[in-house]
C-alpha cells in the first residue's frame, strides 16, 4: 500500500516553491547573493534546490515500489514511459518558441536540462532499486561517488593531459559533454545537466530512497546522524575534490544530501511528530510538483518571448512593478520573484482542494 509522508510532500513543496523563486526574478543583473548559484566551485542556499529535488525522487521511489516482490513487464513498461514523460517535458521547455516558428533551431537545441536528468535518474535509479538487494544499492551508490573521483582526478585525458576540477576543456565531464553533444549544451564549454555528472546524481538519488525508508520505520533520528556525517564527509572532501554543483561532485552530493536529510528530519520531527500543523499550502504545491514547475517554466519563457509594444511582457510587468514599488533594485528583484511563486503557489493550491493531481 502506498504511503504519504507529510513531511516528504512539505519538503518537496519547499523545493518547487524555491525553484520558481530563484528562476524568475525581475532581473538576472540584481540578485541577492543567496538566490544566485556558485560561480564555480562552493555552494549557496540556491544551489541545494536542484539536489534535494532529486533526493525527492528517491523518496518516491522507495514509496512507489517498495512493496514490489516481482518486477512484471507491465511496471517496467510503466516507469520506461514515465521516465520518457519527464525528458520529453523538458526538451519541449528546451525546443519550444511560443511565436512563429515555435521550434529553435534544431543547431541551437539544448539536449541536457533539469527535467532531463530527473527523467533520466528516476528511470536508472528505478531500476537499480527493483533489481538490487537495499545493501547492494547503497554500496553502489558510494562506489559511483568513488568512481566518479578517481575518473575526473586522476585519469589522463585521450591526449595524455591531466585532468582538472576547473571550468576548462581538459575537465572530464565538460570534455566528455563537448565530444557528444557538441553544440547542443547550456553554455559552449559546459552544461551543469552534462552526461558524465549524471552519474553521482543517483547516488543523490539512492541518498533519498534510503531516507524514504528510514522516516517509514520512524528512524528520523537516523537522518540527523546521516545528515551531519554527510556534511562533514563533503566538506572534507572539498579539499581534494571541491563541492561543484556543475559537475555534481562527489563531495557535492555528500553536503546537499547531508542537508536533505537534517531538513527531512526537522519537517519529520515537528509536523509527524509534535503533529504541529503548518505550510499546508506547500504540502498542496507538492502534489502537484513537476506539472507547476514545468508550468512556471513554459510561461517564464514565453514572458520573455512575448511582447507588448517594445517590452517582452516580462519586462513590461516588471517595469510596472518598479513603478510602483521604488525600492532598491534586488530587493525590486525578490519582490517580482515572490509575486510569480505567490501565483504558482495559489494554482497548487486550487488543483489540490479540487482534487485534481496530475501525474506526469
Amino acid at each position: 500500500m502506498r504511503v504519504r509522508i507529510g513531511a516528504i510532500d512539505m519538503l518537496r513543496g519547499l523545493t518547487i516553491a524555491a525553484m520558481i523563486l530563484v528562476n524568475n526574478p525581475g532581473s538576472w543583473g540584481t540578485i541577492y547573493a543567496p538566490l544566485a548559484h556558485a560561480s564555480w566551485h562552493g555552494y549557496t542556499p540556491t544551489d541545494l534546490v536542484f539536489p534535494f529535488f532529486i533526493c525527492i525522487v528517491g523518496m518516491a521511489i522507495y514509496i512507489v515500489y517498495k512493496d514490489y516482490k516481482t518486477v512484471s513487464a507491465t511496471a517496467l513498461r510503466k516507469l520506461f514511459i514515465r521516465s520518457i514523460k519527464i525528458i520529453g517535458l523538458g526538451l519541449i521547455l528546451s525546443i519550444f518558441l511560443p511565436v512563429p516558428p515555435f521550434l529553435k533551431a534544431f543547431e541551437s537545441w539544448r539536449f541536457p536540462g533539469v527535467l532531463q536528468r530527473i527523467g533520466l535518474v528516476f528511470g536508472i535509479t528505478s531500476l537499480l532499486f527493483l533489481y538490487l538487494k537495499p545493501k547492494t544499492l547503497y554500496i553502489l551508490g558510494i562506489a559511483l561517488l568513488l568512481l566518479y573521483w578517481v575518473w575526473l582526478g586522476y585519469i589522463p585525458l585521450p591526449d595524455g593531459s591531466s585532468p582538472t576540477f576547473e571550468r576548462a576543456a581538459n575537465n572530464w565531464a565538460n570534455y566528455l559533454d563537448l565530444q557528444i553533444l557538441g553544440s547542443h549544451m547550456w553554455k559552449k564549454d559546459y552544461d551543469p545537466e552534462g552526461l558524465l555528472s549524471t552519474i553521482p546524481a543517483i547516488t543523490s538519488c539512492i541518498s533519498g530512497i534510503w531516507m524514504a525508508q528510514q522516516l517509514l520505520y520512524k528512524q528520523w533520528k537516523n537522518l540527523l546522524l546521516f545528515g551531519f556525517g554527510a556534511l562533514a564527509v563533503g566538506h572534507t572532501w572539498d579539499f581534494i575534490f571541491p563541492i561543484n554543483k556543475a559537475l555534481w561532485s562527489s563531495s557535492f552530493v555528500c553536503v546537499t544530501s547531508g542537508w536533505a536529510a537534517i531538513c527531512l528530519a526537522l519537517l519529520y520531527y515537528l509536523m509527524d511528530i509534535k503533529q504541529i500543523r503548518f505550510g499546508k499550502l506547500f504540502q498542496a504545491v507538492g502534489m502537484n510538483a513537476l506539472i507547476i514547475f514545468f508550468a512556471s517554466g513554459f510561461i517564464a519563457k514565453s514572458f520573455y518571448r512575448l511582447k507588448i509594444g517594445d517590452q517582452s511582457i516580462h519586462g513590461y510587468l516588471y517595469a510596472q512593478l518598479q513603478d510602483i514599488l521604488p525600492l532598491a533594485s534586488k530587493t525590486q528583484s525578490l519582490v517580482y520573484a515572490l509575486l510569480v511563486l505567490s501565483f504558482y503557489l495559489s494554482l497548487g493550491w486550487i488543483l489540490y482542494k479540487k482534487k485534481i493531481f496530475i501525474k506526469v
